[in-house]
């Protein structure tokens, strides 16, 4: 049975949200939808928020930090100011211009790097550099910035508090103040995007999108289709049959990840894949193809409960330790696997 309190909580979260908005603004710009710290869109925003990091990849090499402008390099005894981001292309002409010099890349220090998440480090040596750098190649598979997506600021959310029942709304105006909004959201907050929002893809062109699924499916092009995005080319065959899941996150019409807690899946090269918990274990069958240039990957399980997992999930991104899918149909549900 749904309860009655939760359903006067959800009525009363889009009533206030949609009172945040003035009348005048009443019939084009509606709630589209509320989301929480917990929800997919939530962090897939954070994630077109950070830092950009990869620009400057081929001086710093990683793409979960960056180096503070302006500061100095030398690149085969040649000096160079890089004052803007115009200036790493004076780097990589170097290293293109000769094809038998050593094409190494020296900073000038101390140099400022700037996190993915805005955090600040001063760094005042090669030393201290080195091992920054390979305490972040620790975390090859640590989901970063989504490239090839800018927006186009000041935006405007509304947001309910459930736990004070108190209604606000906030305009943000850049994208380390959306990045750390969202960072500090708490379970009680639900908030609301003000549509439309204008957003610029990775070609340049501006676009507007007018609804969370509007927004997710942008996010979805430029993960897909932003060369930055892409540094990496992985299969997800090979990836998905080595070494055992667990599912982080599913949501079908309500979050239901605490039915799944204790399973692990195994997904074998002869297209079976056993989910087991303790003692029990069950085999289903999973495969993947390419349905209008999406990849697909279909579970099949006999039980009630694993049953439930059954469709054609719809791959949005993956690496080596996270594979996340989705489903839009009359709703959108998720289902997440997290490597353990």
């Amino acid at each position: 049975m749904f309860p009655f309190k939760k359903y006067l909580s959800i009525t009363a979260v889009l009533l206030v949200l949609l009172s945040c908005q003035n009348e005048s603004d009443d019939q084009d710009n509606t709630a589209q939808g509320t989301i929480t710290s917990a929800s997919p869109l939530t962090s897939y925003l954070q994630r077109v928020a950070m830092v950009p990091t990869v620009q400057d990849n081929v001086i710093d090499g990683s793409t979960y930090c960056t180096i503070k402008l302006p500061y100095t390099v030398t690149v085969n005894n040649t000096q160079i100011a890089v004052n803007t981001t115009a200036d790493y292309q004076k780097v990589i002409d170097n290293i293109n211009a000769n094809n038998y010099d050593d094409d190494i890349v020296k900073i000038d220090f101390p140099v400022t790097m700037i996190y993915y998440n805005y955090i600040q480090k001063q760094i005042p040596n090669q030393a201290d550099f080195d091992t920054l750098i390979d305490y972040w190649n620790q975390y090859p598979d640590l989901l970063s910035k989504i490239n090839g997506l800018n927006i186009n600021y000041p935006i405007t959310i509304n947001i309910y508090n459930s736990a004070t029942q108190a209604g606000s709304s906030q305009t943000i105006i850049s994208d380390q103040a959306f990045f750390n909004f969202i960072k500090n959201l708490n379970a009680s907050q639900y908030i609301s995007l003000k549509y439309p929002i204008s957003i610029v893809d990775y070609q340049g062109q501006t676009k507007s999108v007018t609804s969370n699924l509007d927004f997710e499916n942008a996010i979805k092009y430029a993960i897909d289709y932003c060369p930055e995005n892409n540094i990496v080319s992985l299969d997800l065959n090979n990836v998905i049959t080595k070494g055992s899941w667990e599912i982080p996150y599913y949501f079908n019409d309500s979050e239901k990840t605490s039915a799944y807690s204790g399973y692990s899946f195994v997904f074998k090269s002869d297209n079976t894949v056993v989910a087991s918990k303790g003692a029990a274990s069950e085999t289903g069958q999973w495969e993947t193809s390419v349905q209008n240039n999406v990849r697909e990957l279909k579970l099949t399980f006999g039980s009630v409960l694993l049953g439930n997992l059954n469709n054609s999930w719809k791959l949005f991104e993956f690496n080596n330790s996270q594979i996340r899918l989705r489903d839009v149909s009359a709703s959108t549900n998720y289902l997440y696997f997290e490597k353990q």
